[in-house]
């Protein structure tokens, strides 16, 4: 991995890189535009189905299920990962609550939550507003290494081309089997944000 670290530093002294190309990922979700309704339904199916796939506890990392494989499922989740906050919704929210471990721990401005119902409210809110019509979220950078998932996304209004909102997220995922069970994020929204109304008086 650190070979293929440094090949990638290098990589990007000589040029942009395009990350979704640069670990063979099935769909490219950098920017509008790149995602057909068909691939979209198709990888709605296929993060169902990973979903069912996690287990009770997270599983060890062994001779059966090594870093090298829980690597894989990760890049083969992510585009799943992407299709279903671009397509919100009671389908998108299920999967996105579904990758979440019983035991995750999230940590972010309106942290920190522990399990999986502390932060449903809040999180819904912000799914609600990152996949609202009219703007398209997109990542642009994604990294991999082992169980570790860290991207960055920002949110594009279709008609401006204006950021809407960005953040940065780190997962911690153990693959199909394990889910996520650590998340941290910042996140920033330039519109959509509105004072109480008792700060108005």
């Amino acid at each position: 991995m650190a070979d293929q670290f440094e090949q990638l530093r290098q990589l990007r002294l000589q040029k942009p890189v395009n990350y979704y190309t640069y670990w063979g990922l099935e769909a490219d979700f950098s920017k509008p535009g790149l995602i057909s309704p068909e691939k979209q339904e198709e990888l709605l199916e296929k993060g169902e189905y990973f979903v069912s796939l996690k287990e009770d506890e997270v599983p060890p990392v062994d001779n059966n299920y090594t870093w090298a494989q829980i690597e894989k499922e990760n890049k083969d989740w992510w585009p799943t990962h992407c299709a279903a906050l671009r397509t919100g919704g009671d389908r998108g929210n299920n999967i996105l609550s579904g990758e979440y471990h019983k035991n995750l721990v999230y940590l972010c401005q309106d942290g920190p939550f522990v399990g999986t119902e502390e932060q449903k409210d809040r999180e819904t809110h912000w799914w609600a507003l990152l996949s609202q019509p009219g703007v398209t979220m997109c990542w642009p950078i994604v990294f991999f290494w082992r169980e570790f998932v860290h991207f960055e996304w920002k949110c594009v209004d279709n008609a401006t081309n204006e950021t809407a909102s960005k953040g940065l997220v780190v997962w911690i995922r153990r693959g199909h089997r394990g889910g996520c069970y650590y998340k941290s994020e910042q996140l920033t929204f330039y519109r959509d944000v509105y004072a109480p109304q008792d700060l108005l008086l």
